[in-house]
């Protein structure tokens, strides 16, 4: 008897241990997926049935690329999002203010090509608020969307960029146009991947060899598909709808 005792009271003990091992481990559990839950994230994309896209362009590098870009889109009768590196706008001044000129929205691609992450949150905001007025001064548009150097961000950086009036915005299609992988790669990129609420990441700056080549037919694929083009600040107000 005594040793079915102890068996059936080793039973007991048991279950309590698991009780308590289960309760800990929900409530780990719980309290990670609060913390993923409330991360930062910048924008991506916008859910939408619409088919409207932003076409998106980094530019931080040279002068020979961004005029055949805008020319194209001119001739396409197409607006987008152009993000600008603060140094390179004071340097070729004539390319931004043409792009403003031409009816596209003006954004921020930060100051130094830097990952921001590695930096402290003042830091972060300096970097933000020295291209931020180096576009002011060149364009006269006080931007507020930025894409941070190498795309990268933390909470941090997405805090500082908030308390600058900026929103961080991201990419749901890249064309790896900056890899120089082939025109045809570039356009089966974007024909394949492109979605409603897309945001679409090219570059204009003069290491992307391939992209004037490609943007053409991205355009017209695009087109074909039904879709329309829209800046990012126009996409986002999908949001409010």
């Amino acid at each position: 008897m005594p040793r079915i005792f102890g068996f059936y009271e080793l039973k007991a003990r048991t279950k309590i241990v698991l009780i308590a091992l289960l309760a800990t481990i929900l409530l780990t559990s719980s309290v990670v997926y609060v913390q993923a839950y409330h991360k930062l994230k910048p924008v991506y994309e916008v859910k939408t049935d619409k088919k409207v896209v932003a076409l998106t362009f980094d530019i931080s590098w040279g002068n020979n690329t961004p005029m055949p870009v805008i020319d194209i889109l001119k001739k396409n009768d197409i607006k987008s999002t152009f993000f600008l590196s603060g140094p390179w706008v004071k340097q070729y001044p004539e390319v931004p203010k043409r792009i403003k000129e031409d009816g596209h929205e003006v954004a921020s691609h930060g100051y130094r090509h830097i990952n921001l992450s590695n930096l402290s949150k003042n830091e972060i905001k300096e970097e933000i608020m020295k291209a931020h007025n180096n576009i002011k001064e060149v364009t006269e548009v006080d931007a507020n969307l930025i894409r941070t150097p190498n795309g990268d961000f933390n909470d941090q950086v997405i805090e500082a960029a908030h308390e600058c009036n900026y929103e961080v915005i991201q990419w749901s299609t890249d064309s790896l146009d900056w890899m120089n992988p082939g025109v045809n790669s570039i356009v089966d990129r974007v024909s394949k991947k492109v979605h409603p609420g897309d945001v679409i990441l090219m570059h204009a700056s003069d290491t992307c060899k391939q992209t004037i080549e490609a943007l053409p037919i991205v355009i017209k694929n695009l087109k074909d598909q039904g879709y329309e083009f829209v800046t990012v600040s126009e996409l986002l107000k999908l949001n409010a709808q």
